[in-house]
């Protein structure tokens, strides 16, 4: 494994700025509540896929298709340590209105989802739109450095390639962690505002959609694994909003490996459905759009850290932002991605105001009036 170099923050996002203008890849991002930002920088523009998961660098996945990585042995790696500035200010403009077309157009997209689950198509099904917002002179650092400050549990990303485009988001919800034999994933699922002065009740709706979670998770993953060890759920803050979360511990089996491990989790129910190809097929042929990255899965893929076992460290892409980039390399477009779990219970209106809520996490670091 290449070492990592310490620069201070400032250095490692003048380094990032000289990759994006020079149009090569790269990757920052922070662990939840941690102030390492990790750096990679890949030397070239060559767009290498993810074949075996036997791969060392830094996975970026989208939500159907061929599995992006930076290779570890073709960049630098670099890293730097922060502390939380409050103070951070930029000169931009934003224009925002409310959509009145998109409303619609998404609670049909429900409706549509509920009569297949009314049809036995599927007992879930997780539907998501798109929300494009015009902004000028925003700059990726000044944003990145604001999501690292806004959201210090979060795991927090930007992630570029011009054959891909420039990514952030920021998240709590991990996918899998891998070190040697021992995994640990999660069932995430549920939303609700975060309002810190009331009591989080959880209706039997959200409790139901989170179990269907955690059952396909138990399911799928004991054919490669044992040892299991679930906890009970608990709360779990994401931003301005909350969500339910089980913990869920095992053990590879000998004949068995994180390719396989990832197949049987991802879609996980918390982004798709059940029953999973049910659900994908209705996704890909009625959202209308094209999800990319929103909803695959990021981070370390297979990292050597000196006398420890490898360890593979991954997160679900869900509050995140595709930027369009013009040639000063100032963002002209922002696009949000924001989705819903769809059960029998489901209420399009309330499924709307969910995708509101969690735009919400994005909008904020853009310093939206909302």
């Amino acid at each position: 494994m290449n070492p990592l170099e310490n620069l201070t923050l400032t250095a490692i996002l003048e380094k990032a700025n000289h990759q994006l203008k020079a149009e090569l890849p790269f990757v920052l991002y922070n662990k939840p509540c941690s102030n390492q930002l990790i750096g990679l920088f890949q030397k070239n523009d060559s767009l290498h896929f993810v074949e075996n998961f036997e791969e060392v660098g830094f996975v970026f996945a989208p939500f159907d298709g061929k599995r992006v990585f930076i290779p570890e042995n073709q960049s630098e790696n670099q890293t730097a340590y922060f502390e939380i500035n409050s103070s951070l200010e930029t000169d931009f403009n934003i224009n925002l209105k409310e959509d009145t077309e998109a409303k619609i157009k998404f609670i049909k997209l429900v409706d549509k989802g509920i009569k297949g689950i009314e049809s036995d198509e599927f007992t879930k099904v997780v539907l998501s739109r798109k929300e494009v917002i015009e902004v000028f002179h925003l700059d990726a650092m000044i944003l990145f450095q604001r999501l690292l400050n806004e959201y210090p549990s979060a795991f927090t990303y930007c992630f570029f390639h011009p054959k891909v485009g420039l990514w952030l988001g920021a998240f709590s919800e991990q996918l899998l962690q891998l070190k040697g034999i021992d995994f640990q994933t999660a069932a995430v699922a549920g939303t609700q505002l975060n309002l810190d002065s009331e009591k989080i009740v959880w209706k039997s709706k959200e409790q139901q959609e989170q179990q269907l979670v955690t059952n396909f998770i138990l399911d799928n993953v004991k054919t490669v694994s044992s040892n299991f060890t679930v906890s009970e759920p608990y709360t779990l803050k994401a931003g301005n909003v909350v969500h339910i979360k089980t913990d869920i511990k095992g053990t590879l089996k000998a004949n068995s490996n994180l390719k396989e491990l990832l197949e049987l989790l991802h879609p996980t129910p918390a982004v798709c459905g059940l029953p999973t190809n049910n659900a994908k097929n209705f996704i890909l042929a009625s959202e209308g759009y094209d999800r990319e990255y929103y909803s695959g899965f990021l981070g370390e893929l297979n990292k050597d850290f000196s006398s420890q076992e490898k360890s593979t460290d991954l997160y679900v892409n869900l509050r995140c932002v595709k930027f369009e980039i013009a040639s000063n390399l100032k963002m002209t477009k922002a696009n949000i991605y924001v989705g819903c779990g769809i059960t029998k219970e489901s209420i399009p209106e309330k499924e709307w105001i969910e995708t509101v809520n969690k735009s919400m996490t994005i909008k904020k670091i853009l310093d939206l009036d909302i």
